[in-house]
């Protein structure tokens, strides 16, 4: 089994709830110091260009928000992984700022989640298949610290060469 949370070295001792909320706004920071014309390059071969980082991070607030829901609403879930890769398959051409568009909306729906949910279901147990069992609030973590990877993806290209 893999750690509970493999973006948990992302942490850095803010409340979660402050990194979850700031993210989008960090995110518009970074593509507006990238700019629009370097946010579809790939910075190199292989990797995902700005845009389709932020791309991503909208799957995954689609992905988070059924997991925090399906752990709120069942006992004894079973979590299914994605393969990232594939999901990014549709990603080039899309804007970054739409992208942007549909996080943010997803995130505040989620940050409204977290916040009715948090303290009391902290605890409730859910199963994933590669990591064992971790509970709602092993999700939330992931989902800050898996912001702070990203963003620190983005701060790495905005930076001037």
């Amino acid at each position: 089994m893999s750690e509970l949370n493999p973006y948990a070295k992302f942490l850095d001792g803010r409340p979660l709830e402050a990194i979850l909320s700031a993210t989008s706004h960090e995110i518009a920071n970074k593509l507006q110091m990238i700019g629009p014309d370097k946010s579809i390059e790939q910075p190199s071969p292989g990797k995902w260009s700005p845009a389709e980082i932020v791309c991503h991070l909208a799957d995954c607030e689609i992905a988070f928000a059924f997991r925090l829901r399906q752990t709120l609403a069942e006992d004894h879930h079973i979590l299914q992984p994605f393969d990232q890769d594939k999901w990014a398959t549709p990603y080039k051409g899309i804007a970054a700022k739409d992208a942007l568009a549909a996080f943010t909306s997803l995130r505040s729906w989620n940050l409204k989640l977290i916040a009715k949910a948090l303290p009391v279901s902290a605890s409730k147990p859910v199963t994933h298949p590669e990591r064992g069992t971790m509970t709602f609030q092993n999700i939330v973590e992931t989902m800050a610290g898996h912001d702070l990877n990203h963003i620190a993806q983005l701060s790495r290209i905005a930076k001037p060469a």
